[in-house]
């Protein structure tokens, strides 16, 4: 088998093992997902994706190890994000503990479904267009200065979304379904339920999120202008982008309660989407920037803005305890 053979063989075994180890024997159907439990399986999946790391550093060297190790870093921060808004999609549909676990499953496996076919669409269309990459440069710098200027009141309302509306067009939804349950008959006639419109919501808000984290990823991975992907390269940007989605449903529980912890986590992550959108525009010019500095950069931006975060949390409670 060539190295590549044995990166796709040795990813798509981890995530399998790693997939039935934490549904079938972490998750019991009907039990709640404790705090304990989240923080376990969060570690149990961050722990694999690192491991994957060493794995490619093996088999490939330091610089696909930093690439894989960015774009992961890249997606996951970005999955807390993506967090958030699922958060507010439970909160509006008042899902049950016991079949949120459920919804964020199917969400999340189709999700990765969407992203798989995504990828591969993207890196086809860059290598037989190449100017498409100062088209998704501009993107990004235009979605990072808009996220990073939006106020906090302009709060995601999942049913003002254009997801919730294309779903309530195309499928009749029934809101006195009995829990837990995905379709029901009322009339004779099929309809969907307010659980299985949620799951619609979570892998269609997580395309929205892809729409930006590809780009970022790729451009992150590419190893400078003009350059066609590498083998090695693909598998970097499918695993970080696998690795960081399977993690989503164990960090969806263990993060409910800290949203006010992350207040400034979007700017954060606005800054590194203009600098990687810089980074796709200059490349224009003959500029490449190498993986380090994008990592470095990826880091400061990220684990700065989760510290500034963490100091307004402290100091907002301070505030409200010496009042």
């Amino acid at each position: 088998m060539s190295k590549i053979q044995i990166l796709y063989t040795v990813g798509i075994v981890v995530i399998v093992l790693a997939l039935v180890f934490d549904l079938g024997l972490l998750n019991k159907k009907h039990k709640k997902v404790t705090l304990k439990q989240a923080f376990l399986q969060t570690l149990l999946w961050v722990s694999l994706s690192f491991a994957f790391c060493g794995f490619i550093w093996y088999e490939e060297g330091a610089v696909y190890a930093t690439k894989y190790i960015s774009a992961y870093l890249m997606e996951w921060t970005l999955s807390i994000d993506n967090i958030f808004v699922f958060i507010l999609i439970f909160s509006f549909f008042k899902v049950d503990e016991q079949e949120a676990g459920r919804a964020l499953l199917v969400g999340i496996l189709l999700a990765i479904i969407f992203r798989i076919i995504f990828i591969a669409v993207g890196v086809e269309l860059i290598e037989r267009f190449h100017w498409l990459l100062y088209l998704f440069g501009a993107f990004l710098v235009y979605t990072g200065i808009k996220l990073f200027v939006k106020k906090e009141e302009e709060e995601y309302n999942p049913q003002e979304s254009i997801i919730y509306k294309w779903v309530q067009k195309i499928f009749p939804v029934s809101f006195v379904a009995p829990p837990g349950k995905y379709f029901t008959r009322e009339h004779n006639r099929l309809h969907i339920t307010p659980l299985a419109v949620v799951v619609l919501l979570l892998a269609g808000t997580d395309i929205v999120f892809a729409l930006d984290s590809i780009p970022t990823v790729v451009s992150l991975v590419r190893s400078g202008p003009m350059v066609p992907f590498s083998e090695a390269d693909i598998v970097v940007i499918y695993s970080s982008n696998i690795f960081a989605v399977l993690g989503l449903r164990s960090l969806f529980f263990l993060l409910r309660g800290a949203v006010d912890r992350f207040a400034y986590l979007q700017q954060g992550i606005a800054v590194v989407l203009v600098f990687v959108g810089v980074k796709m525009l200059i490349e224009y010019f003959g500029i490449h920037i190498s993986i380090y500095i994008s990592l470095a950069v990826i880091i400061a931006c990220l684990g700065g803005s989760v510290l500034y975060s963490h100091l307004h949390h402290l100091a907002k409670n301070q505030d409200s305890q010496s009042v």
